[in-house]
């Protein structure tokens, strides 16, 4: 592949008639409706195993008599809409959780502080084995209540951006239609 090329990556899904894709519960207009829980997760599920710079594009072959040019352009328009709306959900929820990083990064540094400052107080002022065991044990506490900032800093906040990148890569996707015929159509 040469530099700036990115590869192209095609789902292909027939169904009979496209409001099969979306949430029929949903009453809001079409461009804004949401997707049918398990298209949403199978398109999603599909996207996230590709590479990060993968260009996505979704073939929707649908049994209904569709102007396909009409159709493709609606149902990009609502794919992106979707799929735009649900990343900056995503980004909403990343921002929680670094927010809740830093606070809990706060709280950690003052209470590890707080049981590295009394565990040497303790040490300090009462000798002998027992000591060095309540020293010990508060430098411990002290380094658990890290390791929640620990966790969120280093392992937690990864995989919403890879997921906030692979909604964008779908929010851009190209999307067409081709009407097909219906399996029924010959009986």
């Amino acid at each position: 592949m040469h530099p700036g090329h990115h590869p192209t990556h095609t789902l292909e899904l027939r169904v009979r008639a496209l409001s099969q894709l979306f949430n029929s519960l949903d009453p809001t207009p079409f461009l804004n409706r949401d997707l049918d829980r398990e298209c949403d997760l199978f398109i999603e599920n599909w996207a996230l195993s590709l590479p990060a710079d993968s260009v996505l594009q979704l073939i929707v072959h649908v049994e209904e008599s569709v102007s396909p040019e009409q159709a493709g352009e609606l149902l990009a328009d609502a794919l992106h809409n979707y799929y735009g709306y649900k990343r900056q959900l995503v980004q909403g929820e990343l921002g929680q959780l670094l927010g809740q990083g830093r606070a809990s990064l706060a709280i950690g540094v003052v209470f590890v502080t707080a049981c590295l400052v009394a565990g040497e107080m303790i040490a300090a002022f009462m000798p002998g084995h027992a000591a060095k065991v309540a020293r010990e044990s508060l430098t411990i506490i002290g380094w658990v209540a890290m390791w929640r900032p620990v966790q969120i800093f280093l392992y937690d906040w990864w995989p919403l951006r890879r997921r906030i990148r692979t909604l964008e890569a779908l929010r851009y996707a190209r999307v067409s239609v081709s009407v097909v015929a219906s399996p029924d159509a010959g009986v």
